[in-house]
């Protein structure tokens, strides 16, 4: 029987994240740390120890490959139609995860950067995904939304055409039905009035990017 994760870490080839980033997810729950291929990399030089590596293994360290032998299932799948971070997503669906965090996808390389937030999208519909990246926290949105804030935190919303509206309550600047095409329009460093903001989004999905450390500090994620 494969074994059934719920809550999951992707650690990714780009920047790595804080080693106290990914401790306080595990205990926060996401019991399972899958590393997208060079990312077993960045979890060797942490000391941690992923349950899975998966990806075609094109960027993990022969030194990586060695310390993590009899520790970690190696899972080499070597099409080349989708990338390592989507591998490792479709991969934690198969397995029945309910819930992913992104670490490591962004970094140096611009065009992956902006692959892996593609993703994010890509895979809205299939499982509830964040991204932390640096101090910044990134979270997907759609529908009627109710978001949990601190009093003067800064909350950016983006969104990527002209048939996604957005209604806010809650915000310092609100948003009146009104689109974020992307490249047109954005709503960077709203500023949250309340505990609370509440989103009303039709038409499509948006970013909500907020600092990590605030939301970590408040139980916010």
């Amino acid at each position: 029987m494969a074994y059934k994760m719920k809550k999951c870490i992707i650690l990714a080839n780009g920047r790595p994240p804080r080693k106290n980033a990914i401790k306080f997810l595990r205990n926060r729950g996401y019991d399972t740390l899958i590393c997208a291929d060079g990312g077993a990399n960045h979890a060797h030089i942490l000391g941690l120890v992923p349950e899975y590596v998966v990806g075609d293994l094109d960027s993990i360290y022969e030194s990586t490959k060695v310390f993590l032998k009899n520790k970690s299932k190696i899972i080499q799948i070597k099409r080349q139609n989708d990338t390592d971070v989507e591998k490792c997503l479709k991969f934690a669906i198969k397995r029945k995860a309910t819930e992913i965090v992104l670490l490591g996808v962004t970094g140096d390389r611009l065009d992956h950067t902006i692959c892996n937030l593609g993703i994010v999208i890509k895979f809205f519909d299939k499982i509830k995904i964040k991204v932390i990246a640096e101090n910044s926290l990134l979270i997907p949105y759609s529908g009627n939304t109710e978001i949990k804030t601190k009093k003067g935190e800064i909350v950016s919303l983006y969104a990527f055409d002209s048939k996604t509206k957005i209604l806010s309550k809650g915000l310092k600047y609100p948003l009146k039905n009104i689109s974020l095409p992307f490249g047109e329009k954005e709503s960077t460093s709203n500023v949250a009035t309340g505990e609370k903001v509440k989103l009303k989004i039709r038409g499509g999905i948006i970013f909500v990017i907020r600092d990590f450390k605030t939301a970590r500090q408040n139980d916010f994620i």
